[in-house]
């Protein structure tokens, strides 16, 4: 699947809850390389600069053109998970595409709101779980704090990787509970079964050039 498409086969058949997704690039090479270290070698600083390359991603957006307002939020890591880590990547990602990108095509504000989604249980990592394992993993932990901040807007979720977008959907599925009126995926990199998120290896990465050129 090109990762600029906007929808799957699997969200065109109406399993996921989100309207539709899309991604820069594929999880592979340097954007690979960049986003692990971003996760777990505390390159902390490194988030908004890469949040910045979703801007022309989230520009692409076919229903970022008449969204009106949109809000931004960046998919919650459980507390305990983001105390151990220190933050949460997804929002150093969405901070970095808002400084880049205030206002959509259509010139209604893009707001970032990191505080009406939460994951409110713990879960295992996704990485190397089956599709179906996935999904469960996930089923019933976010939940929004906050309806009628999203109640008739349009949502865009930000996260770093998408591999079979139940992450994705489960937040969607707490939004549009919610009263949310649409709800969008931007990711920084899409995983497939040629490049799959999981066999990590978290040495010996080299990030030359994860700024300057597309994967």
């Amino acid at each position: 699947m090109d990762a600029m498409e906007t929808l799957c086969p699997a969200c065109r058949d109406g399993e996921m809850a989100f309207d539709g997704a899309r991604s820069f690039g594929l999880y592979r090479d340097s954007l690979r390389a960049a986003i692990l270290l971003l996760k777990f070698s505390r390159r902390e600083r490194w988030g908004t600069k890469l949040g910045s390359l979703l801007a022309p991603v989230c520009e692409s957006l076919e229903a970022s053109r008449d969204a009106g307002e949109a809000i931004l939020i960046p998919v919650p890591l459980h507390t305990a998970r983001q105390r151990e880590r220190g933050y949460n990547q997804a929002e150093l990602l969405a901070l970095g595409l808002v400084r880049t990108l205030p206002r959509l095509p259509s010139g209604a504000e893009l707001r970032l709101d990191k505080g009406i989604l939460k994951k409110i249980r713990a879960t295992p990592p996704q990485a190397g779980l089956s599709v179906t394992a996935r999904h469960e993993n996930v089923r019933g932990v976010f939940a929004v704090t906050a309806p009628e901040r999203v109640r008739d807007r349009v949502i865009i979720l930000v996260d770093d990787v998408m591999t079979t977008g139940a992450t994705l959907s489960s937040c969607a599925t707490a939004l549009k509970r919610a009263g949310a009126r649409r709800v969008l995926g931007l990711t920084l990199a899409r995983a497939t079964p040629q490049f799959p998120d999981f066999g990590i290896n978290r040495d010996g990465v080299s990030v030359d050039g994860f700024a300057s050129r597309r994967p």
